[in-house]
């Protein structure tokens, strides 16, 4: 049962960095018509939500994980590390969950439910990003937006 979950958070996880690693240093700063949060912010928000999971359910998973401010939030070599490092560490909090009956400390009712949570809230940002691309004038390319989904059929790309 563990496998196929951790596999699904992974696979999720790839397809954020697969999507930041497409994109031109200068989309980073996009923001969209109603303002807000530019392209890079809601990768950095994306970071920092996990971070707050992790402090509340496992915080011994934080050892080297910071959260990104907004000052910060442009560099793409940090979001693709921080990414992948809380990605990583997520997965660890699975795998703990799955081992202690399926629960995650502060969520109910199960791990099964945390991760469709985060995967939830991460694509419904993802989503965000597309329309800020497209708003800014920086859409994502075709390739990319349709590689995404292969990404999910064997990992191709990888």
């Amino acid at each position: 049962m563990s496998e196929p979950l951790v596999e699904t958070w992974q696979i999720h996880n790839r397809i954020h960095l697969y999507e930041l690693d497409a994109l031109a240093p200068k989309a980073l700063a996009g923001v969209s018509l109603s303002k807000g949060r530019s392209v890079a912010q809601v990768f950095a928000h994306i970071h920092n939500v996990r971070l707050d999971w992790l402090q509340a359910a496992a915080p011994e998973r934080m050892t080297g994980l910071s959260k990104i401010d907004k000052e910060n939030a442009a560099d793409k070599t940090l979001l693709k590390k921080s990414l992948s490092a809380s990605g990583d560490a997520i997965a660890a909090l699975i795998e703990a969950s799955i081992a202690r009956g399926g629960q995650v400390k502060g969520f109910k009712p199960h791990v099964i439910a945390f991760v469709g949570y985060l995967i939830s809230h991460e694509s419904y940002h993802r989503g965000e990003v597309g329309i800020i691309l497209a708003q800014s004038g920086n859409p994502l390319d075709k390739k990319i937006a349709y590689g995404m989904w292969e990404l999910v059929d064997g990992m191709k790309g990888l």
